[in-house]
């Protein structure tokens, strides 16, 4: 299994327990209000219909998402807008890092990542430096880890399946993901989460239980940052490994 779906799956499993609920609503908030650039009514936005229907999966109120979709309609004039920032570079054992943030203040995001990737022994590269290792694909997370939801996928138009444990992850062409995700909803497989992200071509393997350590370590400070929306590596943990960490 890929590191990025790896981390994702870690993640999850994680829960609620160390859910950060105020970070959640803000990065749906920003992911709302960039979708609503592209206009504000989510019959006609598709892009803006998938960003509300995760946020509200994740219970932001309804409040939330209306000034989100009026601060990226430009009908809160006061509102500070948002930015995408990517930031690209090295951790632990060579791993490729890409941290995509969402900011209304470039020069504290780029500072607190800096200080990160300095922290945890990383190094924060130039642009383009580790892109070429991933692909931006559209990733459908699904609970339903059946040979019947499979099938679904496969029909519904997904380039690439992976299986494990309780949930199944369905890749997509990011053009297509809007439709996949409606297809698979038609179908009764109703996905859990359905985002654009970014896959990694090549993987780095560790074996070393310190180094497998610090990765992770180093992933969960990047993603506890308030401006960071996804972080993506291309580190393969074998499960072995991943349980005697969680022991």
């Amino acid at each position: 299994m890929s590191g990025h779906s790896k981390w994702h799956s870690i993640k999850h499993k994680k829960g609620a327990a160390d859910a950060k609920r105020g970070k959640i609503f803000t990065r749906h908030a920003a992911l709302i209000s960039i979708a609503a650039r592209s206009g504000g009514d989510p019959t006609m936005n598709p892009g803006l219909r998938l960003a509300i229907d995760n946020a509200k999966k994740d219970n932001v109120p309804s409040a939330n998402i209306d000034k989100a979709i009026k601060r990226g309609t430009g009908e809160d004039k006061d509102a500070a807008q948002i930015e995408e920032v990517t930031y690209e570079g090295y951790g632990p054992g060579g791993t490729a890092i890409i941290v995509e943030c969402l900011t209304d203040n470039k020069n504290r995001t780029y500072t607190n990542i800096r200080v990160i990737f300095n922290k945890h022994g990383g190094n924060l590269g130039t642009s383009g430096s580790v892109a070429w290792m991933f692909d931006r694909k559209g990733v459908i997370t699904l609970k339903q880890n059946t040979d019947e939801a499979e099938l679904a996928a496969i029909d519904a138009g997904a380039v690439d399946i992976e299986r494990e444990a309780d949930l199944m992850h369905v890749y997509t062409k990011k053009q297509e993901l809007h439709a996949v995700t409606e297809k698979l909803t038609t179908a009764g497989f109703k996905p859990e989460k359905a985002e654009i992200q970014m896959v990694p071509n090549q993987w780095v393997e560790v074996k070393d239980e310190a180094t497998a350590r610090k990765i992770l370590n180093f992933m969960e400070a990047l993603d506890d940052d308030q401006d960071v929306s996804d972080v993506a590596s291309n580190f393969d943990i074998s499960d072995e490994l991943m349980s005697k960490l969680a022991g």
